[in-house]
Formats: C-alpha cells, structure tokens, sequence
C-alpha cells in the first residue's frame, strides 16, 4: 500500500500545487542573501538530477539576471551605509563643538566606508608655506604621522596643483609626481602602496588633502573615489566653519566694544540699547522666535517675519550667510539665522527699503538671537533624551513607586506605562582594543537607542555597559521581532552588530515597577544566551531558545513551552482520538527503533511507521535530530506532569 506522501508526490500539478518555476531557486538565494558562487548551484543540481534539457536552460537564462538583482541589492546596501554616514557627518558638522573631533570623525567613516587600512588629511600652512599631517587613522608610524612637506610634493601636491582627485595603485612605481626623500620614507615606514588623494576646496581654493591608502596594491572604483571626494567637502566645511565661528566671536567682541564708545549717542544708539534689552528679556523669560520677530518690529517701525531656509530667497539668503550682514532684496531686508554653519532660516524685513547702519544691526543682532533660541529648542530635545533614561533607571531601580508620578512623567515623554512593554537589553559587539574608540562607539550606541525610543514612544538608558530599552510592542508584534529589528536598526546606526535580549511582554508597568527590573534581568540572561551561542548581532526573547527559555524566562511557561513544542500532536490526538502522543513515548522509550516499538505497543510495524511518518507532517522534517528530540521528549515529559492539572 503506497504511503500517504508517495500518492501526494505522484498528483498532477493543479491550481492548489503550482509547478515550480525556473526563478524559484533563484528567489530562493535572493531572500537568505547568498554569496556570488552559491549561485552556480542550481544548474549543477539540475544537471546532476538529470533534469530536462528546457529546464537547465531556463536556469541558465534566469541566473545571470538574479546575480544582476543580487548586485543591485548590495550596490544600495553599500550606498545607503555611505548616506548614512555622510548624513552622521552632516549632523556632526550641525553641532560643531570640536573641530579636529569632526576631522577625526570624517577620517574614521572614510576609512571604514573605503575599507582602506589607513586614511589621513593634510592641511596647507600659508605662514609657513607648507603642508602637515593634521588628522590620521590606522597609521602606526610616529614618522609618517608627523610628516611636514613642501608645496608641490608628492601625490598631495599633484593634487593641491590640479585641484583635481589622483589615484596611485604603486606609490613608489609612480612617476606622476615629484618623489622626496622625506615623503617616501615616511611612506615607506607606514607601508603604503596604493594612495588616493581628494582636493579639500574653500571656493576654488585647495586648503588640504583627504587621503585613503592600503599596504598592498588596490584598485579604487569611480564610486569610492567619489565618497571619498564627498567627505573631503564636509571636511572643508567644518574647517571653514570653524573659521567662521573664529570670526563671528571676533566680530561680536569688536561690537561690544564699539558698543562701549557710542553708549552716549542720541537717540537711534538708545533705540539700539533699548531692542538689545527687549531681546535678553525675551530670551531670559523663554520667548519663543515669533516673540523676538514680534519686538523687533516695533522697535524697527515695520513687519518682521522669520522665515525658514527654504522659504527665504536664496540668493539674499546665500549673500547674508557669507557675509554675516543683513542685505537688501528689493523693499525688504534679509538677515540670515546661522548656527556653526548651519543655515536655520531668516529674518526678513518687509517693506522698509531705508535702513540706517544701527537699524541694520539691530535686525541682525536679532537674527542672532533667534539662531540661539533655535538652538536651545534643539538643546532641550537633547534633555528630552536624558529625562526618558531618567525614568526608565527609576523604573529599573523601582526607586518611585508612586504610579500617578510614574504615568505623568511617562505621559510628558509621550509614553503609556499602561501599555504593554518589552523590555530589551542591547550590548555592542566591538573588536576594537582602544578605550577611546569603545567609549565612541558605546555614546554612538546610545544616541541610536535613544533615537528609537523616542520615536517608539517607550525608553531608553545607558546601563551596564550597554543599553536598555522599554519600547510598547505593537498589535501583531512579538518580542523576538522586536529584538531582531532593534538589532538590526541599531547595528545600521552604529556600523557595528549590535546583539539584543528581550524580555517576555509585561503590561501595567506604573502599578508594578519591579516588573521592569525582572524583564530586564530576563532580557539580560537572553543577551548573554546569544553571545554564548553564537548568535552575536541577533535579537530573541526567551521562547526562541525552545527549552533553554524555560531557564532563562523570569516566569516559567511550562504550558507554553509544551504547546510550541508538541501542540500540534496533541490537538491532532484531541481531533482524530488517534495514539500519536503514546507512540512518541514508546518510541523514545524503545532508543528510537521502530522495532523495539511495535512490540512495545503491540501492533504491526507498518502502523508505527504511518504514525510516526504523521508526526513528520506535524512536527516538521527535522524532529529526529539531536537538538529537536532532546526538546520533545522533555515536552512530553512535562505534558505528562501537567495531565494532571488539565484534567
């Protein structure tokens, strides 16, 4: 009598049972992101099956353009990494606080985007009419690192002269450019063999040279050559903000003092004082931007607007960022709102084509009033961010129990402790033996969760070496989805695996805060489940272990376990009144021989094998292997236990 399966294998194709298509394979390797070579497998496979000649071929015609798709895939993969960090840059640049921090950080994601074993900039000194090694990353040569070189010399004077980007595959085979006994020995002792170099450009002016380099020959693609000319602009920005910011302090200390000396002119210097006043009462009290545009159009006798960037006229826009003056655009004036180079907006003057020099001063001083009114906006965010982990370490600590001040202090973050949570503990997996660079990228990986709690509504706070999330688990969700996208979000962040434990969902957190200690504990005891595992930059929650959950959740599931395990076999015994559940229990019993278990349950042999070929269908293919028997015989075990209590 043939099996159950073998009559299904030998059905017609129908509308339920599409055949399988030549792409499927294909597809297939698409979804888990399989290498290069994993894609010559299918055709071999049909040809050693014997398959038909038409569907080797439709596999031969479908592989070139699934590695075509596979390319693409990686090419976005590979451009979205480079956006990403081209926008931290960016942001970087925004809250310009240290210039060489930003230089070192631009070197840092150049060398990593490049994957080249060193990258460095040079800066051009005009008092002394040379160049220097400013920034460097990945250089182990003290020589090299304090390289000072003439204008003109070596591959970054080829570039300094052309303004235009140069590439070397053998630095010292190359001939392009003038070599120097102090350049190629320092090269040499730092090993270096292919050299790119990309202009640093001021207007059209060459202030420095970014450069990537490895200790073997290279290559470097059009499209690293351009990344690495991207970075090279934001570098030069940064450097020419600093400058402005040099300047603007300079400028704002020679108004103080030309301030001192008119203090006694008439009228128009008092109305000077008198807006200057208004302005650092407006600011002392909390005014907003509107309030400081409300002022100065009393005070200046006309209509004053703050008007975002891209609404503001560019050209007017542009000239007054320049030159940090209000301009004239037609009947109105326009003072840019600037912050580190950042342009925020404008102030615009309307209707008003006649303006004296002080009244000039007065719109732009209260352009600078408003660029700091901007920035503490964006400053308390900052503090927004400090005050969730705030409340997430009191809830960790279960220091305030008072669930009235829990909710009102949750209900101002925009979370809902009544909502219910997921608990997740995220650790970074870094190689790096620098301290500095571990502390880097542990700030970065609380700046990432942060991020996302804010924009899930929920928590987050530095703890224990890493981080610690509450986050509200959404309808459909479940926690070991949530981890999985935290790890991967987290890791994209930071450019690193980020491995993330969660906790089973709890609920009525502000009735219970020391639910939130225990689901951290759990989620803690799941992080340290992965990374013994090996399951580092992965996320999961304690039902993914199968029986290890049960000794890594806070709350043991034992029901829970016993229906993910063999709930299937049971319902199946339920409906059909069959003996599954006692022929898996003998079968075990029996060292797993189908011999042994026919006369343990006294019937014939073919009968253990249809039930046990059922219990495949049910279980899946794999329920015979170490790992899987191991859990369903615990699960029946703890089925029998639990009969009991069913009954």
């Amino acid at each position: 009598m043939p099996s159950e399966h073998a009559q299904h294998a030998e059905r017609p194709a129908d509308a339920a049972h599409p055949p399988v298509s030549a792409e499927t394979p294909y597809l297939e390797l698409l979804a888990r992101g399989a290498s290069a070579d994993a894609y010559e497998q299918p055709v071999l496979l049909a040809r050693a099956e014997g398959r038909p000649a038409a569907w080797t071929a439709a596999l031969e015609r479908a592989k070139p353009l699934a590695l075509r798709v596979r390319a693409e895939l990686e090419g976005r993969r590979r451009r979205e990494a480079e956006l990403s960090a081209l926008f931290e840059t960016a942001h970087d640049l925004a809250g310009l606080r240290d210039l060489d921090a930003v230089l070192q950080a631009i070197v840092q994601r150049a060398r990593s985007l490049l994957g080249t074993d060193v990258a460095y900039l040079s800066l051009n000194d005009p008092e002394r009419g040379d160049t220097y090694m400013r920034v460097t990353e990945g250089s182990v040569a003290a020589r090299f690192q304090q390289l000072r070189l003439g204008m003109g010399e070596g591959l970054g004077g080829l570039v300094a002269q052309t303004a235009r980007p140069y590439v070397t595959d053998d630095y010292f085979k190359d001939d392009r450019f003038q070599h120097t006994r102090t350049i190629d020995t320092g090269v040499r002792d730092e090993g270096l063999v292919a050299i790119l170099g990309v202009p640093l450009m001021l207007g059209h002016h060459v202030i420095g040279v970014l450069f990537a380099a490895d200790r073997r020959a290279r290559v470097f693609e059009r499209e690293q050559i351009a990344l690495l000319g991207s970075f090279a602009a934001l570098a030069a920005a940064a450097i020419d903000t600093a400058n402005l910011l040099t300047e603007t302090r300079s400028a704002l200390a020679e108004l103080e003092r030309a301030n001192e000396i008119i203090q006694d002119r008439s009228g128009v210097i008092e109305r000077a004082s008198d807006v200057h006043d208004r302005l650092a009462e407006l600011v002392l009290r909390g005014g907003g931007v509107q309030d400081v545009a409300a002022a100065v159009s009393e005070v200046l006798d006309g209509t004053v607007e703050f008007a975002e960037a891209a609404l503001a006229p560019a050209a007017a826009l542009e000239a007054s960022r320049a030159d940090g003056h209000a301009v004239r655009h037609g009947d109105d004036w326009i003072a840019a709102v600037a912050a580190g180079g950042e342009l925020l907006g404008a102030l615009v003057l309307r209707g008003h084509p006649g303006l004296d020099p002080v009244d000039q001063r007065t719109l732009e001083r209260a352009a600078t009033v408003t660029s700091l009114l901007l920035l503490a906006r964006r400053s308390a965010a900052e503090a927004e961010q400090r005050v969730r982990g705030e409340l997430l370490d009191d809830l960790l600590d279960a220091r305030d129990r008072d669930p009235r001040v829990l909710r009102e202090r949750a209900t101002r973050l925009h979370a809902d402790l009544d909502a219910v949570h997921v608990v997740l503990a995220a650790r970074l997996e870094s190689d790096t033996a620098d301290a500095h660079q571990e502390a880097d990228a542990r700030r970065r990986l609380a700046a990432a969760a942060s991020h996302l709690a804010a924009t899930r509504h929920g928590l987050a706070a530095a703890r224990d070496g890493g981080t610690v999330l509450l986050l509200p688990l959404g309808s459909g969700d479940t926690a070991t989805g949530l981890a999985r996208r935290a790890a991967r979000d987290l890791g994209t962040a930071v450019h690193a695996p980020v491995t993330v434990g969660a906790s089973a969902p709890a609920g009525n957190l502000a009735q219970h805060p020391d639910a939130v200690a225990t689901a951290y504990g759990e989620a803690r005891r799941c992080l340290d489940a992965l990374r013994l595992l090996g399951r580092s930059g992965d996320g999961a929650d304690a039902e993914d272990f199968g029986f290890l959950g049960l000794l890594l959740a806070g709350d043991r599931d034992i029901h829970g376990f016993v229906d993910r395990t063999i709930g299937q076999v049971v319902a199946y015994d339920r409906r059909r009144g069959t003996d599954l559940l006692r022929t898996l229990d003998a079968y075990f019993a029996c060292g797993m021989s189908p011999a042994r278990t026919k006369d343990e349950l006294h019937v014939h042999v073919n009968t253990v094998a249809q039930r046990l070929e059922r219990v495949g269908r049910l279980l899946g293919d794999d329920w015979q292997s170490p790992a899987r028997a191991l859990e369903i015989q615990l699960a029946l075990r703890l089925n029998r236990l639990a009969a009991p209590e069913r009954r």
